[in-house]
């Protein structure tokens, strides 16, 4: 039986380092995201080349067996990582990958218009990217980036096999002292539900937040015409076109 002791010194704590590990790795995720993403629309081929490379070896690898290796084969390297680092960066390392891809192909549909324009105003570079292309591309990110950390969340399960007492690491424990598998088992769902659940809220909040800022508000229904809150507008337009 789940005992409130067992409750507060394992599993509350183990909720805590799941979010902390999900915090990190999506830092160090998001700083790869964008530092791929724009090196692959970068005008030098050699940076071009070096950033698909990274896209192509880390979004090919497991991310398990990257934590494994981070974790057991780089010490023999005179390199060691906690445990919980080592999860962190083979996380950030693989997810980043992917929102690199994100990033370009947000990048890459900014009409070519607007790109000209900064030319046109003779911007450099970097103020094309930071004054026009970022902040209109912004807006299409952040579903994708939203769909990405749920699924970043859910891999931080892999580091409770290194020993990271994260929530999983915490139910395991339980289901071993208890033989209480069903139980334990619901509970990690509806948990993980739970935190994925308020990140998602978070992240369509600053969705809403980012179309704002570059004038992409959500569109209201329209009435239907002599429906209750009709336009008057619209019902003058019908009307003079009977004439």
């Amino acid at each position: 039986m789940m005992s409130s002791e067992f409750l507060t010194a394992w599993f509350l704590p183990g909720i805590w380092v799941t979010v902390q590990v999900t915090v990190y790795a999506a830092a160090l995720g998001a700083v790869i995201s964008f530092g791929i993403g724009l090196a692959r629309g970068s005008q030098y081929w050699i940076v071009r080349f070096l950033a698909g490379t990274y896209f192509e070896v880390f979004r090919g690898m497991s991310a398990l067996v990257l934590m494994f290796w981070m974790f057991f084969a780089l010490p023999l390297f005179g390199w060691q990582l906690v445990p919980l680092w080592a999860g962190v960066s083979a996380l950030g390392l693989t997810y980043g990958a992917y929102g690199s891809e994100i990033v370009r192909g947000s990048l890459a549909a900014v009409a070519p218009a607007q790109k000209e324009a900064g030319i046109a105003l003779n911007f450099t570079r970097w103020q094309r990217l930071r004054l026009i292309e970022l902040p209109q591309a912004w807006p299409a990110m952040v579903p994708p980036f939203n769909n990405l950390l749920i699924e970043l969340l859910k891999g931080t399960a892999l580091v409770s096999v290194i020993t990271v007492a994260d929530m999983t690491f915490a139910g395991n424990l339980l289901r071993l002292g208890t033989n209480e598998t069903t139980p334990v088992y619901t509970l990690l769902l509806v948990l993980y539900f739970v935190l994925a659940f308020l990140l998602t809220r978070g992240m369509r909040l600053l969705e809403r937040r980012a179309k704002a800022g570059v004038g992409q508000l959500p569109e209201k229904p329209a009435g239907k015409p002599g429906a209750r809150g009709a336009s008057p507008l619209a019902g003058s337009q019908a009307a003079g076109g009977k004439g």
